[in-house]
């Protein structure tokens, strides 16, 4: 028979396995709202007038991944349905951080066509970053 203390403590740990698996989900879907940054693609974007978000990340920044749900919400949002969102390795698309002239990871870069409309870096704050985003429409 459990004690009181025993089932406690598994309930426990089956919540916290399942909000790990919430945020697993959460992080799959932030990654399937952008697509891996090429230089070709990149520019049929800026060819086609369309708003862009260049998301220069990296798995183990903490920063990084405060973002990833603000970005996925504000993706969702129907003003910003014909956003372009490409997601940058800072790890490993070294060249790509040179193009953009991004030195650290979490910086978020938004052209309207083919002009920079702006940029931030670790910023966490989701009403300055929807303002960012809006300076690409």
């Amino acid at each position: 028979m459990l004690s009181k203390r025993h089932l406690l403590g598994m309930l426990g740990l089956l919540g916290m396995l399942g909000l790990g698996l919430a945020l697993s989900f959460t992080s799959a879907a932030v990654a399937a709202d952008k697509k891996p940054y090429t230089a070709a693609a990149f520019e049929a974007a800026q060819a086609s007038g369309k708003p862009i978000l260049i998301d220069v990340s990296a798995s183990w920044c903490p920063t990084c991944k405060a973002q990833a749900p603000i970005l996925s919400k504000l993706m969702g949002d129907p003003r910003f349905r014909n956003v372009v969102a490409f997601n940058v390795d800072y790890d490993s698309q070294k060249d790509v951080l040179r193009k953009f002239n991004v030195q650290r990871q979490s910086t978020l870069i938004v052209f309207k066509g083919k002009q920079e409309a702006g940029r931030s870096v670790a910023d966490t704050n989701p009403a300055s970053i929807e303002a960012l985003l809006a300076r690409g429409l």
